[in-house]
């Protein structure tokens, strides 16, 4: 990223020196989001998950940002590796794929673990892909993950999201 210089006409003023001040923790912090929002994020918390004999080391996104950022940006993904959505309710929930360079399977999941649903999405599109019923929980993995583990709708994921555990 270019070096951003900012001129003022004359800091010597007290007045003058704290609107510089100001305005430089502004811009910095404006191109620290602007560089922030085209990297992937990779340093969310991971949950252990299984499906049948099968473990997912999952990222978790909780908050509304994380969601909306999700696994766009990413060029890769370790194969045992997805990403948990984690919503405060169970609702229709409806996926797409813009800025997001891998083809990914969503399994859409309800509160007792049980996948309710599978989407194979393509890289980069806007085409939505919705829950077949109100569910707290999606799960993305690397496209054909689900698939070549004979797992469907109606198996039932293990973990602490699932367990009754807090």
């Amino acid at each position: 990223m270019p070096a951003l210089q900012v001129f003022f006409p004359d800091t010597t003023q007290p007045a003058m020196k704290s609107l510089a001040s100001i305005l430089a923790v502004l811009l910095l912090t404006l191109a620290g989001q602007a560089h922030s929002q085209d990297t992937p994020q990779r340093d969310l918390p991971r949950v252990r998950l299984t499906a049948g004999m099968y473990q997912i080391d999952a990222q978790v996104a909780l908050t509304h940002q994380q969601r909306a950022t999700g696994l766009m940006f990413r060029r890769e993904m370790p194969q045992h590796e997805g990403m948990l959505f984690v919503f405060e309710q169970p609702a229709g929930q409806c996926f797409w794929m813009k800025n997001t360079l891998l083809p990914l399977t969503a399994a859409f999941v309800a509160d007792d673990g049980t996948i309710v649903n599978l989407a194979d999405m393509k890289p980069q599109t806007t085409d939505s892909h919705c829950s077949a019923q109100p569910v707290r929980y999606v799960l993305e993995m690397n496209q054909g993950w689900f698939a070549k583990r004979g797992i469907k709708a109606g198996t039932k994921l293990g973990g602490q999201p699932f367990d009754g555990r807090p």
